[in-house]
């Protein structure tokens, strides 16, 4: 079960999860339509085990099925994560639990809403696909990222070669896959891998302050740009576009369309519903 912080508590910095939890956990913090989900195991840099991969994929299921409008991946300590604990991974069972929310968006269930990553520090391997996979990064400028997986005699299998072929192009992709060399955070920015670089120490503030920009928009409106956005992505520019008066149909119909120009008529903030 994934530990919650209380709603007003800031996510853990100090590492005191790594006290009675040598194998680290997930934790979440609501902020009001915003979820805070965090990889806490600074000690080991944030190194996945079994446990944590299980924690992180309950803790997308939850964000899915729950209230809030937002997530926000980060992690405590300085550090996103070093990637997998090896010696703590059965490679004998799929990374994550299948039966609840794939993390790096390989396997259906997909999840609907928005997905912020907030990385900084270390950020090897896994840590760069399950940032990937989010919807847009916001970069610590002391950002160090690789692919180290050709250096052990393995290949990303999280997404990471097919993403960053896509936000990079080719060459630029393989000149840091087919090397496992690191990148910094200003060469992750000219790539087109991170959205944002900020002050190390203001990287989850300003991915907080994004989410709760989104938040405020209408939930069916976010969900169905990411859903499109999804198809081009897939099936290409012709299948997206061919839904689009069904998809701009259906929120027509919504109680948020209402409300969106009732607001701009009074001259007000939206308060929309999801409905």
């Amino acid at each position: 079960m994934v530990k919650k912080q209380s709603e007003s508590g800031k996510p853990a910095e100090s590492g005191h999860g790594d006290d009675n939890n040598a194998l680290g956990r997930i934790v979440t913090a609501a902020h009001g339509d915003v979820l805070l989900v965090g990889i806490d195991r600074p000690r080991k840099l944030n190194g996945f085990t079994n446990k944590m991969l299980d924690e992180l994929s309950r803790a997308y299921a939850d964000y899915e099925a729950g209230p809030w409008r937002c997530a926000v991946l980060h992690s405590t300590g300085k550090h996103f994560t070093a990637g997998l604990d090896l010696p703590n991974i059965d490679r004998g069972r799929p990374l994550f639990d299948r039966s609840l929310l794939d993390p790096v968006g390989l396997y259906p269930p997909l999840r609907t809403k928005p997905v912020i990553a907030a990385v900084r520090g270390i950020t090897f391997t896994i840590g760069f696909e399950l940032a990937l996979a989010a919807d847009f990064i916001i970069c610590g400028s002391d950002a160090r990222i690789a692919q180290l997986e050709v250096k052990r005699g393995l290949m990303p299998t999280c997404g990471g070669t097919p993403r960053m072929i896509e936000r990079a192009g080719w060459g630029n992709a393989m000149r840091y896959l087919l090397t496992g060399d690191e990148m910094n955070a200003a060469t992750a920015l000219r790539l087109g891998f991170v959205q944002e670089v900020v002050d190390p120490e203001a990287v989850l503030h300003r991915a907080l302050v994004l989410a709760r920009r989104i938040a405020e928009q209408a939930p069916l409106a976010v969900q169905a740009v990411i859903a499109n956005g999804r198809k081009a992505h897939v099936e290409g520019f012709d299948a997206a576009t061919a839904e689009l008066g069904t998809a701009s149909g259906r929120l027509r119909d919504s109680d948020d369309v209402k409300e969106g120009v009732a607001s701009f008529v009074e001259r007000r903030k939206a308060r929309f519903t999801g409905r």
